[in-house]
């Protein structure tokens, strides 16, 4: 079994995603999950932000004229969504040594979803030995089966014992921990987050990956907040009153320190709100945050037979190993058994 959650040394469960080159062999096949929902937004974004002059991608006026009759999706836009969907997997690769061949099979519009799947075509101790070397095959697919891409690329991998975090702990082996579930056929799928019956109460999670602020987005996200105070876009005032330094949005830290949890709590139906919030000392550009959850609670829901309970107590903290922010949560989650979107949707 492959385990994407190792116990610490005091008794805290880390999430670490992603094989050692050790755990992977020829003809392994995994889909990874989630997919995502393409947009002309996205498709407008890449365009202009990287100086694309084909207007075909932009210009729906023009692109109605074409044999397409509608903006045709960047093919770099599928092929990053296509190789970034199998980060759980691949969590653990060191670089992308190279592509020996990136084909775009099918149109991609806005509105699309896709999905990715790999296959394990070679395996390579190479040169290295902190890290092996992968041959893998890529597919991109929409929900019905449609083959958009496929793409063959040679990738770099720390071996196990190897290369950051190789001192995390041991795998928790057991069922719930599992990476992957095992189809029929052998294939892998990546799974989503524990069910509300796998829970314990008083077991606490260090999520992954940690979130670093950048000062560009500190800035973004208070505009597009109407956070219009000075102090998070104003350079002169930042320059006279807070040393330069950009500071980030609470509500941005909030959102920040709950996001990460979305691993774990993939199974959540719905987050029926926050408590005590409380944020402890301010975040600024450039600051690191790591989150980590404690399930406090573990109740069946009396008006959902569905769905179980869960109150669940969140603290981040920043690179000094300061507290940043901490809140409760009570969080709807699908039970094992009951009736759930997972099977029909492919995940």
């Amino acid at each position: 079994m492959f385990s994407a959650y190792h116990r610490q040394p005091d008794g805290r469960i880390r999430e670490r995603f992603g094989l050692s080159w050790e755990d992977f062999a020829p003809g392994q096949r995994v889909r990874h999950r989630p997919g995502i929902t393409l947009t002309q937004q996205d498709n407008i974004d890449e365009a202009l932000d990287t100086m694309n002059a084909a207007m075909i991608h932009y210009d729906d006026h023009y692109a109605g004229k074409t044999a397409w009759e509608r903006p045709l999706m960047v093919s770099t836009v599928t092929l990053q969504r296509l190789v970034g969907m199998g980060s759980k997997t691949f969590g653990r690769r060191r670089a992308i040594l190279g592509f020996d061949e990136i084909a775009m099979t099918a149109p991609v519009f806005g509105g699309d979803t896709l999905y990715a799947e790999t296959e394990v075509l070679e395996t390579e101790a190479g040169p290295d030995p902190d890290a092996g070397r992968l041959h893998l095959g890529v597919s991109g697919l929409k929900p019905d089966g449609t083959v958009v891409a496929r793409i063959r690329l040679v990738a770099e991998v720390w071996r196990r014992g190897r290369g950051p975090d190789a001192d995390i702990g041991p795998a928790i082996d057991e069922p719930r921990f599992a990476a992957f579930r095992a189809e029929p056929d052998g294939t892998l799928v990546e799974q989503t987050g524990l069910f509300f019956e796998e829970f314990v109460e008083g077991e606490t999670f260090v999520h992954s990956p940690r979130r670093t602020f950048f000062r560009d987005e500190a800035v973004t996200h208070a505009w597009r907040s109407m956070e219009w105070s000075p102090a998070f876009h104003d350079l002169g005032w930042i320059d006279r009153h807070q040393g330069g330094r950009y500071r980030i949005p609470e509500t941005f830290v909030l959102t920040a320190s709950v996001t990460p949890s979305t691993r774990i709590f993939g199974r959540v139906v719905a987050n029926l709100g926050w408590t005590d919030v409380r944020f402890s000392v301010p975040v600024f550009a450039g600051d690191t945050v790591e989150a980590a959850s404690t399930i406090m609670g573990v109740r069946a829901s009396r008006s959902r037979p569905t769905e179980g309970i869960l109150t669940v107590e969140t603290r981040a903290t920043n690179q000094h190993g300061a507290d940043v922010v901490s809140f409760r949560r009570n969080l709807l989650v699908y039970r094992r058994d009951a009736a759930n979107p997972y099977a029909e949707a492919g995940y």
